[in-house]
């Protein structure tokens, strides 16, 4: 492969002066910035990404830890978190915590001994020594789709609570008030919010929140299937069970169809955090659908401005409500229905 010295002796230049062009200095002529590009071209040039972070403490590369890269949601916000950075010119690593703080730490101490410029994590339920020794350093780190309470890091995630409202006045509007939640973990503040938003939007109708209707998940389809069994061996079962995401309205599902009932006809079925095959289900499924795309960009551009020392602002966006069919409502015209209220 051909060096940066081959590079100055073709062009005629220092090496000094091919370093200057490589990183883009003002201070090359317009006929030696010419040269030195022509014999890139034409050596096939390709500068050391390992020796020049040795020499800039940078690698142009940003670490991405998510919670479980087996939920549809994760996989979906990895991608728009890779398109973001590829396109801002950083390569992302990314590990996988499955949802465990070990697992979590292992990966976000890798990523540092690689030298990342810059951290977007997806954290577990415990703040530990690590993440909060980061937090103490300033490291340039920014919470993505959850936070921990009583660290001041900069996050971007999303407020479902206006579409959680949405989709309530849309089961009270439909004549369900037997309405059951499956939550997640307490513990992570995805859980907790879904939660409240469900029991708020319940009161908001003046629906008696029933113990008994909220069961607990940890957001695996098993979770789902076990906390269904459940709602629907209850002496008066719900109408409407409420899946707090994808992957335990799958369980749910599941366990509906072995019992032999039919959704919407027997128990309604919707989730939070929607995806796209659940419009090709059948029947289709009601959910809440989060943005995630956007969710992704704006974490990369927020973890740019943390990295560059600029002011980061909370990134928090809304969710809204889709309309299928598996509450009982035939989907109205354009199948989706914007949250109305603001985070």
């Amino acid at each position: 492969m051909a060096s940066v010295k081959d590079v100055a002796r073709a062009a005629g230049v220092s090496v000094a002066t091919v370093s200057r062009v490589l990183n883009d200095s003002a201070a090359v002529s317009a006929p030696a910035r010419a040269r030195v590009l022509a014999a890139v071209a034409d050596l096939g040039y390709r500068p050391n990404a390992v020796a020049r972070s040795l020499r800039t403490d940078a690698t142009r590369t940003i670490g991405l830890v998510i919670g479980d890269i087996l939920n549809p949601f994760f996989t979906e916000l990895a991608r728009a978190v890779e398109d973001e950075a590829r396109a801002a010119g950083y390569s992302v690593v990314i590990g996988n915590a499955d949802e465990r703080p070990d697992r979590q730490d292992h990966y976000v101490a890798t990523l540092l001994e690689q030298r990342v410029d810059g951290l977007l994590l997806c954290p577990t339920a415990e703040i530990t020594p690590l993440v909060r020794d980061m937090v103490e350093r300033g490291a340039p780190l920014v919470f993505l789709d959850r936070t921990l309470p009583g660290l001041d890091v900069p996050s971007a995630r999303v407020d479902g609570t206006a579409a959680v409202h949405d989709l309530v006045a849309h089961l009270h509007g439909l004549g369900h008030r037997r309405l059951a939640f499956v939550s997640g973990p307490a513990t992570l503040s995805t859980g907790r919010e879904r939660t409240a938003a469900f029991t708020a939007a319940l009161a908001a109708h003046g629906l008696r929140v029933r113990p008994e209707y909220l069961a607990a998940g940890d957001f695996q389809a098993a979770s789902g299937r076990a906390a269904t069994a459940r709602l629907l061996a209850l002496p008066e079962p719900p109408e409407v069970i409420v899946a707090g995401d994808n992957l335990m309205a799958l369980g749910a599902l599941d366990e509906i169809r072995a019992r032999g009932l039919a959704v919407p006809g027997d128990v309604g079925l919707a989730a939070y955090d929607d995806v796209p095959w659940f419009a090709h289900l059948s029947p289709p499924v009601t959910a809440v659908a989060q943005p995630v795309q956007d969710l992704g960009r704006r974490a990369v551009r927020a973890l740019a401005d943390r990295m560059a020392g600029r002011p980061v602002e909370q990134v928090v966006l809304a969710a809204r409500l889709v309309v299928r069919r598996s509450c009982g409502e035939a989907a109205p015209g354009p199948a989706r229905k914007e949250g109305s209220g603001r985070p």
